[in-house]
């Protein structure tokens, strides 16, 4: 008997393990995370330009540029309840919509990238609304969308 207890040993030695190693998959790989943004900032040469806090709908600062102008490089940032840029994944974008493109343009370098250039057309004042995107680019839906934030439109002075 003993040697055929011992003989059996390795087997249940590797289904302990076997089931200690289902345990641990279960748990220690979560399913991926997906990170809900709280709030967008718009970073123009380090300094955060404008900031939207999701809870309160509302946006601190504005953009600004010269009639014939373009802002050096705005990067946008989707932000969690800390202030925290949260990870994006590989399937998502940036989309911006101009109220009124005849008096200001958002151009992305890249379709899509999370950052642009507001170009000045003419003097006036528009709205402009942030929408973190998923999917193909060109063809996905909104997980996140803000409240207008204004653009004023200056002539040289």
């Amino acid at each position: 008997m003993k040697r055929w207890s011992y003989g059996n040993r390795p087997f249940a030695v590797l289904a302990a393990f076997a089931l200690v190693l289902a345990a641990c998959d279960s748990t220690t790989e979560p399913e991926e995370e997906h990170y809900e943004p709280e709030g967008v900032e718009l970073v123009m040469g380090g300094q955060v330009i404008a900031s939207y806090d999701g809870d309160t709908q509302r946006w601190t600062g504005e953009l600004e540029v010269d009639v014939g102008e373009e802002t050096p490089h705005i990067s946008v940032r989707f932000v969690d309840h800390d202030g925290d840029p949260i990870p994006l994944g590989d399937d998502t974008y940036l989309e911006v919509e101009i109220e009124d493109e005849s008096i200001a343009e958002f151009e992305q370098d890249t379709p899509g990238e999370f950052g642009g250039h507001l170009h000045g057309h003419m003097e006036g004042d528009t709205d402009v609304t942030f929408m973190l995107m998923h999917g193909a680019v060109g063809s996905g839906h909104a997980d996140f969308v803000t409240q207008p934030v204004h653009a004023h439109v200056h002539e040289h002075g």
